[in-house]
């Protein structure tokens, strides 16, 4: 029997179901409870925020649905892929000052440690990494 929290205990994963971006605010609930329970909490703002953009971007872009698999390394780095299927790749944009999207991956790219696309299957996997501190 494997201890809460040990190496076999530091997944998430979650299904989301097309266009329920409800279903967002659930998963950031459940990472943040999952960072806390593997001894990271310093990880939940950062992995949250970066999380939900990316599954929103996820539902609002493709049509059917999302997955979102999250993994604590025993190294302490954690790592979060969203698939999607589309092949589409994403792009970054420069918003305008007034805009109300269109800052996701900017947000991305300014506070993870690494992030990338991959095509994957019938679609792809848009990843970042955070490191504990």
């Amino acid at each position: 029997m494997h201890e809460p929290g040990c190496a076999l205990h530091r997944r998430l994963h979650a299904a989301l179901a097309p266009a329920d971006l409800i279903a967002v605010g659930a998963v950031r609930r459940r990472l943040r409870a999952a960072l806390n329970h593997w001894g990271v909490p310093e990880l939940a703002d950062t992995a949250e925020l970066l999380a939900s953009e990316l599954v929103t971007n996820a539902l609002l872009h493709t049509e059917r649905g999302a997955v979102l698999d999250a993994v604590l390394t025993p190294e302490q780095r954690l790592r979060i892929e969203v698939q999607d299927t589309t092949s589409r790749l994403p792009g970054r944009r420069t918003p305008s000052e007034t805009a109300t999207s269109g800052r996701g991956l900017l947000l991305v790219e300014a506070l993870a440690d690494d992030w990338g696309v991959q095509l994957r299957g019938d679609g792809k996997v848009t990843w970042f990494e955070l490191g504990a501190a």
